[in-house]
Order: C-alpha cells, then structure tokens, then sequence
C-alpha cells in the first residue's frame, strides 16, 4: 500500500518548506484507534535494514535545506534530478519535484508542486485493516490541512482511491439512469401507439420494457446470489439488454401487424411465432456465444468477465421471457383487439353510427376503423394508419430508392469511409486512469497533476540482477550498460565503475581484487554507504566471496506529450529480460497499470476474434444462403470500421470500455441487418428495388423504434458527470447511429445493383389447375365481425 500527497505553490520559492514540513508531521503523527492501542505511521510503515521509516529523499533534502538555512550556511544547494546530501549519497528526485526552474549547473530555482510518498506494509489482515482506516485518516488529515492553508492545493491518492472513484459512477449515474428509464418509456408507448383505439398497443410498449427490466433484475439477483462483485462496468448491461431486447419485441409486433385480421388470435401467434422467432433465436445465440467466451477463464481482467456474465444470463432470461411473458402478453392484447375493445381501458368501441352522437372529444379517443367499413375487394390494410409504418411505406421507400436520391447516398458513403480512414490512422492505446472514473474525484485531480507536473522524468524502475555473474569482466559490463541505456543510472554499479576511474585502476579487474576493492574501499566510503544494501553477498568455504545478486535504479527522460516513449522502454527492457545474457527483471508500480490496459484489449479482442470465426461457422450451416453470410460480415466491417475512426475522432481511446462495446457492436449491427439482408436474399422474382422496399416495409418498422427508444435512452449518460459514462455514451451512440445510416440509407442503396440479382418470372396460369375455396363462416352473437374460418379446398 502507498499514500501520495501533492503540495502545488504557483511559482514559489523551494525556500518556503515549512507548510511541506508542517504537513509531514501532521501525516507521520496520524493515530488508528484499536482496543488497547493506538497505531500510528511507525507502526504501520515499511521499514529500513536500520529499523526506520522509509520515507522519500526529498524529505531528507528539505529537512538539510532547514538545517542550513538554520545555520546561515549558503554552500548547499539543490540539484535536479539528483541531489548530493551531506553524507554523500545522490539522491533522485525527478518524480518528487514538478514545475522544476533551475540555474546554471542544474541548481534548483523554484519548484511548483513536491510529491511525498508514504508506503505502508501488508502483511496480515490486522495490518491490512489498520492501513486501510489509517489511509482513510490521511485523507481526512490533507483535507483538514487544505482547509487551514488554502494557498496550498493538495491532492491525496491512496491505494483505495482508484476503486472508489471507479464506484462512484454508480452513485452519480441513478438519478440519470431513472431519467433514462422515464424516456424509454415514453418513447416506446408512443412507438406502438396509433389513431386507431383498437389496433393500438401501447401497452405491448411498456411490457417490453418489463420484459427486459425482469431479465435484468433476474440476472443482477443471479450474480449477487453466486457471490459476485458489483463494479461499475455494469452501467452497460441495461443499454445491451435495451439494443437486444427492444428489437426483439418490436420484431414480434410488426409481424403481428402482417397478419390477417380475420384469422384466430391463435393463427396470428403461430404465425408471429414462425416469423420472427427463428431470426431472434439466431441472434440470441451469437450474443450468448461472444459474452460467454468473455465470461470464460480465457478473460483474466475480473470487471470485464463479471460484465459478460451478467450480460449473458440478462440474454439468456429475456430470450425465454420474451418467448412467454411477452408472448403471452400479445395473445392478451390480440383478443382485445379481436373484440373490439379500447387498448388501453378495455372497453367495448361503439359502432361509428353510435359515435356520432358523442362529443368530439370523445369520438377521438374511441376512433376505430371496423372490418365491415372497408369496401369489398378493397386490399387496405387497417395498420397503415401507424405513422411509422404509413412514412416508411408511402414515402420513403420510394425516396430512397429514387435513381437520383442513389449517388448522393454513395458519395456520402464515400464522404463516410474518408473520415472512419482518418480516425482509424489515428487510434490510440488508453492508458489513463482517469478514463474509467468519475470526474470530479481524487484520480482525475492526482492523475492531472501527475502528467502537468511530474513528466519530465520517470518514476525510478527497479533494475534486479538475481544472478551471480563476472561482475569484474569488461564485456559483461558493458552488457549491463548496453541493457539500461537510455536511462539515468542510480546505481552501485555505475558509481563504483566511476570510484576505480577516479583512482585511474582498470575496470577490468582480477575476482579477488574486485571484491577486496568493492568492499574494502568503495563500500566503506561515506558518500557510498548506501549502496550496501544493494549488494548480496555470499562466503563460501574457502574465504571466496560472490556477489549472488544486486539492483540498481533507473530513471527514463519522458516529455509530457509523449508518454508512449517511456513505455516503449520500459517494454522493451522487459524483452530484454527474456533474451539477455544477464538475468534481470525489472519492476515499476506503473507495469500494474500497463499490463492491465494491455489485457483489457488484448484479451477482449482475441475474444471477440474466436468469437466472430465460431459465428461464422455456426451460422453456415443455418442460413439459407451463404450469401447472407457474406453481406452480414460485410456489413458488420464497414460498421466497426466506421465505429473504431469516429470515435478517435471523438477522443475516445481504446480502453477496456470502449473495446467490450465494440464487441457488443458486432452483435447490436447482426441484430439490425440480418432481418434486412435475409429478406432481399431469399426474396425471387420482381427487381431488386421491390425487394429493398420490401425488406424495408418488413422489417424496418421494427428497426426505427428500436433505434428512437435506444437513442432516447442514451442521451441522459452524456450529462453523467464521469469518464466512464462518457466513453459508454459515445461507443454506443456511435454503434446505434452507423447501424441506423447502413440500414436506412447505405444497404437499401447498394443492393439495389450489386447481388444477388432477381430475375422477373411471370408463371403461366393453367386454368385447370384452379383452386375451389370454400368458406365457412362463425360470427359472433352482435354479428360485428368474423372471428374464425375454416377453408377448405
């Protein structure tokens, strides 16, 4: 564990150390009641060979400064990056000192920010528990402190504070996720709402959104139950389960409203079944099939396959909710229809000459088109009073498909794929905290300090040598100074190379002179003290003296705007530790944070790639034409392609977010544009342009009140005051408003001259082979319409 402090002074003088002092004592002298003890920093921290605090150089460094200043003495001075002490020893302090002015020979003017470290051990649960209380009283304290010297800005860090600050998007989300809730709502009422009382169904609206909150609910019970952690990540389960869902529900309503009225309830389910079942239980599979594989042991990052998880059993209970509850549901508003009844109070609609009777305001709320008012031989269909469904059909399809409406959609899609290019040249790799946290929180402050004040120079990398080797050979010293080149060297190693120079004595020197010289000599000079605790030495029985293992400490020169370069190096001495002569690791705290954005892409990407060759195979063998496959994978391309540019053009980074929405936009595109792709496909005679507004006509009702309910959800995560939500936000607003521009515009366009093609067949009538229908029919007692028949032929 490690608790960080940030002292930032516009532009003052490295003199002014006695609010830096102050707050040191107020840090050291902080207490954690226990029964009968008081634990305080001395009892909790790591401790030195010598049994003291290990406590940063640069309090070693202000703590001379005082001293001379005390004594009027001039001759010190600090240095930057490394300070020469009293005893002798160097010390570093690139990453302690930020906003650093220096004179002539590096001597340090003023400095604008000072970092103090204070690092506490983990050894038991009882230590555990006392840094975890002691950590939460020394942001107490610093706040306290802040308050008291506000011209002093202070920025705790503790090593909670990044699981904190990654919680709280859950608290600062809930009142937005209700407004979220609140316009789906409304939105998806108004989807299934028509003039028509009877044929309108905005309850099946609202009972979706049940459906889907019950799959949800059933889900977060299922993971609290097997012991599972809730993380932030989660935010995102209700927007995948709005995507799937929603679209399924829809699917299942725009194919009742293809259905015959004059059929049974029971005829028109079947019927709904048959239609749409099939495509949702495809598309269901290929969900639980990605989410599944990022919930297996192959995803080592916990957040993301708890995520999956949860995502798969929301999938998997809104698959057989929608199949019974839902379904269910629609048989229910079917015989109200059947009978005549309002859809939302359930009362018997008057005839029309009834109605005339009754005040206007009350024949608006009863209007309904009855089966005997339409003329005979008339092919109306009752739904087209649906405004979705009367725009798409009576204007848009036509527009679309104009022949000059076409290379304007083309030259756009051109226009499209120039900018996805420019962004897809440009993706970047996230590597900062402050992407997956709230905003106004202790990382955003700590981490914005840190790259304003404390990039010039690295923290110091930890260089182990656990090996025994020739240390007195010329060629291996110069393979330990080829291995760390590039780097400022804190270490015995270069200082005692440097010790023999000054006597002018060969670096390449006999074993026994070696050792005599290292400890003899170099290790018991004063200003080379320290290094002692470097060097592992072992005795063996014949007075012989190795050296069984050492460390140095390197420093890396970074600039502010380039950060990439310092983990650039630091991989590539982790390479080097692999393929070098010399046996070495080498350690930094920010490998944690390196290692985790690498696996939070890396792992869910190879994920998504298994995933993505598995669905191809499965589905091969279950369409009915492997062109469908083909304008599927070319889709889902053009749609991620797109994706992954704008949103570099939006400033969104690839992190662990942005890449597990990227997976679910592969699934979001199948959802919307394999109903499409299919029905072209598979569709025979007529043109090609009839089978785009066909498909359009089928499914594309469906597909526009899934998108105005899904957009309409989102819009509420852009005012979320947290990082996560706003990468949440942008990926999939970007994934729903690509998909929607291919569905609508790009797809409908582009297949109307690119294959498959259709060829016009006009069969032959044969007059002898004519059909003799013969209906029977059962009325009901009022005799106001057909609610069943039977033919035969």
């Amino acid at each position: 564990m490690r608790s960080e402090v940030f002292d930032q002074k516009q532009q003052c003088d490295i003199l002014r150390i006695s609010s830096i002092s102050k707050l040191h004592t107020a840090v050291t002298k902080i207490q954690v009641p226990r029964p009968g003890f008081n634990y305080t920093f001395a009892h909790i921290c790591v401790l030195n060979n010598d049994k003291t605090c290990i406590v940063d150089d640069i309090v070693h460094v202000l703590e001379e400064l005082k001293n001379a200043r005390a004594t009027n003495r001039t001759n010190f001075a600090i240095t930057y990056p490394i300070t020469h002490l009293k005893d002798g020893r160097a010390v570093y302090n690139g990453h302690q000192l930020g906003g650093v002015t220096v004179h002539s020979k590096d001597r340090v003017k003023s400095a604008e920010a000072i970092q103090l470290t204070y690092y506490l051990q983990s050894i038991n649960s009882l230590n555990d528990m006392v840094a975890e209380r002691w950590e939460s009283s020394f942001c107490d304290t610093v706040k306290l402190f802040q308050k008291s010297n506000s011209k002093v800005k202070i920025y705790p860090y503790t090593s909670t504070s990044l699981r904190e600050d990654f919680q709280k998007t859950s608290r600062v989300s809930e009142r937005y996720l209700v407004t979220s809730l609140i316009l789906v709502v409304t939105m998806a009422i108004l989807c299934c709402s028509m003039q028509d009382c009877v044929r309108s169904k905005p309850w099946l609206g609202l009972l979706g959104l049940v459906t889907i909150s019950l799959a949800t609910l059933t889900a977060a019970g299922i993971i609290n139950l097997t012991g599972g952690k809730y993380n932030s990540t989660f935010l995102g389960v209700p927007f995948v389960m709005l995507g799937h869902g929603l679209y399924g529900t829809f699917e299942m309503l725009s194919s009742w409203r293809k259905t015959r009225e004059d059929q049974h309830v029971k005829e028109r389910t079947a019927e709904v079944y048959a239609d749409s079942m099939l495509s949702f239980s495809l598309t269901t599979a290929m969900y639980l099939v990605t989410f599944g594989i990022g919930a297996s042991p192959f995803t080592n990052i916990e957040a993301a396959r708890i995520f999956c998880c949860n995502s798969c059993i929301a999938i998997l209970f809104n698959y057989l909710y929608v199949l019974s509850f839902y379904g269910s549901s629609l048989v229910f508003t079917g015989y109200i229809e059947n009978n005549y009844q309002h859809s939302i109070f359930c009362r018997k609609v008057p005839k029309p000459e009834v109605l005339q009777e009754k005040p206007a305001w009350y024949r608006f709320l009863l209007t309904a088109r009855f089966s005997e008012d339409t003329a005979e031989g008339e092919e109306a269909n009752t739904y087209e009073s649906h405004l979705l469904v009367c725009f798409l059909k009576r204007y848009y399809c036509d527009w679309i498909t104009n022949t000059y409406v076409k290379p304007f959609v083309v030259l756009f899609y051109l226009i499209y794929i120039s900018f996805a290019l420019m962004g897809y040249l440009q993706v970047s790799e996230g590597s900062d905290l402050s992407n997956i946290v709230a905003t106004a929180t202790q990382t955003i402050d700590y981490t914005t300090a840190q790259q304003k004040y404390f990039s010039n120079y690295s923290p110091v990398i930890g260089f182990y040598i656990y090996e025994s080797i020739e240390y007195w050979n010329s060629s291996v010293q110069e393979d330990v100074l080829e291995y760390t080149k590039g780097f400022v060297r804190i270490s015995w190693f270069e200082s005692y190379l440097n010790y023999l120079r000054k006597l002018n004595i060969s670096t390449d020197l006999p074993k026994k002179n070696f050792t005599d010289m290292l400890r003899n000599s170099f290790l018991k000079s004063p200003q080379y003290l320290h290094f002692q605790e470097d060097i592992i030495f072992s005795k063996k029985y014949n007075d012989e003296v190795d050296i069984v293992a050492s460390r140095m400490f390197l420093v890396a020169k970074t600039m502010e705007t380039n950060r990439e370069e310092l983990y650039d190096l630091l991989e590539t001495l982790r390479r080097l530790s692999v393929t070098s002569k010399v046996k070495f690791i080498v350690f930094n705290p920010s490998f944690v944070y390196m290692d985790r954005y690498a696996s939070s892409l890396g792992a869910p990407l190879h994920n998504s790639c298994i995933s993505a060759l598995f669905l191809l195979f499965f589905s091969a063998f279950l369409v009915a034409d492997s062109l469908i496959n083909v304008w599927i994978t070319l889709t889902v391309v053009s749609v991620e392609f797109g994706v992954i540019g704008f949103m570099t053009l939006w400033k969104v980074e690839l992190d662990c977010i942005s890449v597990l929405c990227l997976i679910y936009g592969i699934n979001y595109t199948i959802d919307n544009c394999a109903p499409l792709l299919s029905t072209f496909v598979l569709g025979k005679d007529f043109t090609r342009t009839k089978w785009v507004k066909n498909a359009l006509e089928v499914h594309g009702v469906a597909i526009l009140q899934s998108y105005l309910c899904y957009i309409v959800g989102l819009f509420p995560l852009a005012a979320v005051p947290s990082n996560l939500t706003c990468t949440l936000f942008r990926c999939l607003f970007l994934i729903a408003f690509v998909t929607f521009f291919h569905c609508f515009a790009i797809l409908p366009v582009i297949l109307t001259f690119l294959p498959p093609s259709k060829k016009k067949r006009k069969e032959k009538k044969n007059p002898e082979n004519r059909e003799e229908i013969e209906c029977v029919e059962m009325v009901d007692i009022d005799s106001t319409r057909v609610v069943d028949q039977i033919t035969t032929v």
